[in-house]
């Protein structure tokens, strides 16, 4: 199975991009977390995006705040999925991290989640890979109907309970 990098800008993003981990060991797929910065280690992020594709990786999930060009220099420099998580910072409430995430020039697409949305982040690069994999595809599937089923419960019970005339 190939496996999920998950780069952040700075270790301050970490309390965000965590929330990435758990869905990944959910799902059993591989992630390795690597802090580059695309201003203050632009070869480092560089080298990781040339390399990335033969060192295994199927997709990349980059989180930065404020201006936000990490997850955009990654995708300059490689050819796999890139989705990028605007981290809200204490400037903007994360608005200039969205805009800096979304506003890619065609032809270098950044898939872009909510802000702080590391768990989407993360279901994105999972389904991104059960396109050739399923055994994930399956327990993409099976999550789905797990969680309709439980907004099928709550609706009963809340019908239940106000539904009376």
């Amino acid at each position: 199975m190939k496996k999920v990098a998950i780069i952040m800008g700075s270790d301050s993003d970490l309390p965000v991009v965590e929330k990435a981990f758990s869905v990944l060991e959910e799902y059993g797929v591989p992630f390795e977390v690597h802090v580059y910065s695309a201003h203050r280690t632009p070869v480092e992020a560089r080298d990781f995006s040339v390399n990335a594709r033969e060192n295994g990786f199927g997709a990349v999930i980059a989180a930065a705040g404020k201006a936000a060009h990490l997850a955009g220099a990654i995708a300059a420099n490689t050819t796999l999925p890139v989705i990028g998580i605007p981290v809200k910072s204490s400037t903007l409430d994360g608005l200039d991290a969205l805009l800096s995430t979304v506003q890619m020039p065609s032809g270098i697409p950044v898939a872009t989640v909510a802000i702080d949305g590391a768990a989407n982040a993360a279901l994105l690069a999972v389904q991104i890979l059960a396109v050739s994999d399923e055994e994930l595809a399956k327990k993409l599937a099976d999550s789905r109907a797990k969680a309709a089923q439980a907004v099928l419960e709550k609706n009963k019970l809340v019908s239940e309970k106000y539904n009376k005339y």
